[in-house]
């Protein structure tokens, strides 16, 4: 799926832009199945479920492990392209799932995304090493509201959680002009992602996403990868920290961590219970 160019590129730059994974068909399937959580049609349920903003006139939609309530997404944690990708950029022979999220921008009222690096929020995992693949499950653009990031900014250090915010007036980055380092420039690139494209970044890097004004919803699947090394070490609290049963220090793992690539393509065993 990715060249070596591409390999290249994401470790210069901290995201790649999108890459065609799913034919319309699979995609589909996902985006049917995505409809159903939010209607509450599954017979499961995820961890959560929520307006990021608890605002009727701003609302961002937040569904965490979609995978544990449907079997197409947890399925899709497994996509023998897309592991074998996020290895390679991790640069690791082991690699499993440390939560999925879904968040919708529903038409005309869609709110911002601010901002952020996503390891300040996971400051139970170390070393900040993941990657996280963004999957559309309907076209994302500027107008209603795809990714944009900043090229170089994982280079750049990890930050407090809320330190680089949005500036109200052109939705650019709000930050501390000493995080910038000497020589770099803090330049806004947009990544739009058609559906069943998936991009790439790394946890470090800093990106946002707009509001959505358009007539559109913006459905997208993001999976949040950990090469095998990645240790437990307490901080505080997580949403899905109750699910991590090893020990201060140890290897990050367990059934709701699912290893989905150990040099080659992991075959699903059945989900937990």
């Amino acid at each position: 799926m990715l060249s070596d160019q591409d390999v290249q590129f994401f470790r210069e730059n901290g995201y790649l832009p999108a890459r065609r994974l799913l034919s319309e068909e699979e995609v589909a399937r996902l985006r049917e199945r995505f409809y159903a959580l939010l209607e509450g049609k599954s017979s499961k349920k995820p961890e959560a479920m929520r307006n990021l903003y608890g605002d009727e006139e701003r609302v961002v939609i937040q569904i965490v492990n979609a995978w544990e309530a449907d079997e197409e997404f947890y399925r899709y944690l497994f996509h023998p392209r897309l592991t074998e990708a996020v290895a390679r950029l991790m640069n690791t022979d082991t690699v499993r799932v440390w939560h999925d999220q879904i968040q919708y921008k529903p038409p005309f009222k869609g709110g911002p995304t601010i901002w952020h690096q996503d390891h300040p929020y996971w400051p139970v995992l170390q070393p900040p090493d993941l990657v996280s693949a963004w999957l559309a499950l309907e076209d994302a653009d500027v107008e209603n509201g795809c990714m944009h990031v900043v090229p170089r900014s994982h280079l750049w250090g990890k930050y407090d959680e809320g330190t680089v915010g949005i500036r109200e007036d052109d939705w650019g980055p709000a930050h501390d002009p000493t995080f910038v380092p000497a020589g770099e420039t803090v330049e806004v690139v947009p990544c739009p992602v058609r559906a069943g494209e998936v991009m790439f970044h790394h946890c470090l890097t800093w990106h946002g996403t707009p509001p959505n004004r358009s007539s559109r919803g913006r459905p997208g699947f993001a999976v949040h990868f950990m090469p095998g090394h990645t240790r437990y070490e307490p901080a505080r609290g997580h949403l899905i920290e109750h699910r991590i049963t090893v020990k201060p220090g140890e290897i990050l793992q367990g059934d709701y961590f699912p290893l989905v690539w150990q040099n080659g393509p992991v075959t699903p065993p059945p989900p937990p219970e």
